[in-house]
């Protein structure tokens, strides 16, 4: 059995040997595939299903679906769908209510937690689910759903070889290669005469899933390939977000007029939040049928760039998009270190690409930067811990 922390080889073709193992483990595989001209996340049957020999053009409020000219299955940049919409649903039942008796009787919902085998993570996801283990089971209060989801995961990680325009992990130091947090790591490898995948085990876990394939040591030669593509793909990324003393500036500059600007291009919809891979916040709807007779409680995503997110008594607290995307970016930038003592932004751009303005967060934090010097920090920690 390989032990943890150490790198063998499999074939392209025994890589239905490890699906199929991960199936043994009685996981529901889930990994990208293509839905609706974007490569997601979904649930799969069979490693037929992968996007074999497909990437996506990516740019600022723009997604095309293109062919890459040779059969990579993991050739592509994480796409709109995260992997929180597994560990983390977008709409979940809390419970049940029925009359009976003419009393109410609260019906509990407590199903068994999916066991997913989520496949193809990318280093910049992994740093995303570390900050939701952080938000959602580190504090005080413990979302309890999330919880059960997570401790049955089981994480192949794949190391990114290409990167698509709006990446920027490599400034972020969440990726462009998994360090920790996975069960195993694979990095693919094709060429002319040779199509492989590259496998580090994390855990003890992995080190069984992969003993169920076949296998062989890894070379020094085929390792350091691996290694030198995943420091080419991080060479290659042409955005970055400087996060030198970034929380102090962003505090420091409530007022400043780029606010307006990017507010006069924010169409308030949400669908940053919706695709970043860190945000969590929810609201809860309570509905009931017309005769009284049953009523739920269900969970769903919120964004704080709607109106009713900060609606308190006399109305919305945040009316402006300039106070919405104030809110969103200084919060994602500069208030989760003090909240969870690191940035939460993990340099995945998607909120970049499917901003249908083409908002651009590193462009957003460069400008306000450029025009004016950094403030004195206003106490409390610093930069991008």
């Amino acid at each position: 059995m390989a032990p943890e922390g150490a790198r063998s080889v499999i074939e392209r073709a025994a890589l239905g040997a490890l699906f199929a193992a991960l199936q043994r483990r009685g996981c529901e595989v889930v990994g990208p595939t293509i839905r609706d001209g974007a490569i997601v996340c979904d649930t799969l049957r069979s490693v037929d299903e992968l996007p074999a020999g497909w990437t996506a053009d990516q740019e600022a409020g723009r997604y095309r679906l293109k062919e890459r000219g040779d059969a990579a299955l993991f050739g592509y940049a994480p796409g709109p769908r995260s992997w929180k919409a597994f560990l983390h649903p977008a709409e979940i039942c809390l419970f049940r209510a029925e009359r009976k008796n003419r009393q109410f009787r609260i019906v509990q919902d407590e199903p068994a937690a999916p066991r997913y085998a989520l496949l193809g993570v990318r280093a910049c996801e992994l740093a995303a689910i570390r900050l939701l283990d952080r938000a959602l089971t580190g504090e005080r209060y413990v979302d309890t759903i999330y919880r059960r989801r997570r401790e049955q995961a089981f994480i192949v990680a794949v190391n990114c070889v290409s990167a698509a325009s709006t990446c920027f992990c490599a400034s972020m130091q969440t990726g462009p290669r998994a360090r920790s947090g996975f069960d195993l790591a694979l990095t693919e490898i094709t060429g002319r005469d040779r199509h492989c995948f590259v496998v580090e085990v994390g855990t003890a876990a992995g080190a069984e899933v992969l003993n169920g394939t076949d296998h062989a040591t890894a070379s020094p030669d085929l390792c350091r390939e691996a290694d030198e593509a995943v420091e080419d793909a991080a060479s290659r990324m042409v955005r970055r977000l400087d996060t030198t003393n970034l929380r102090e500036l962003l505090y420091g500059r409530f007022d400043h007029p780029r606010w307006d600007q990017a507010a006069a291009r924010c169409l308030s919809c949400g669908n940053c939040t919706m695709v970043c891979p860190t945000c969590f916040c929810t609201t809860i709807e309570d509905s009931s049928d017309a005769a009284g007779e049953h009523a739920e409680r269900v969970r769903r995503w919120d964004s704080c760039f709607t109106l009713g997110f900060s609606y308190i008594h006399g109305g919305s607290v945040r009316a402006s998009a300039r106070s919405r995307y104030r809110q969103w970016l200084t919060h994602k930038l500069a208030s989760w270190i003090d909240q969870f003592g690191t940035s939460g932004c993990v340099g995945c751009g998607r909120c970049i690409v499917w901003c249908p303005a083409g908002i651009d967060i590193t462009e957003e934090a460069r400008a306000i930067r450029q025009s004016s010097p950094v403030p004195p920090a206003p106490g409390g920690q610093h930069g991008n811990t």
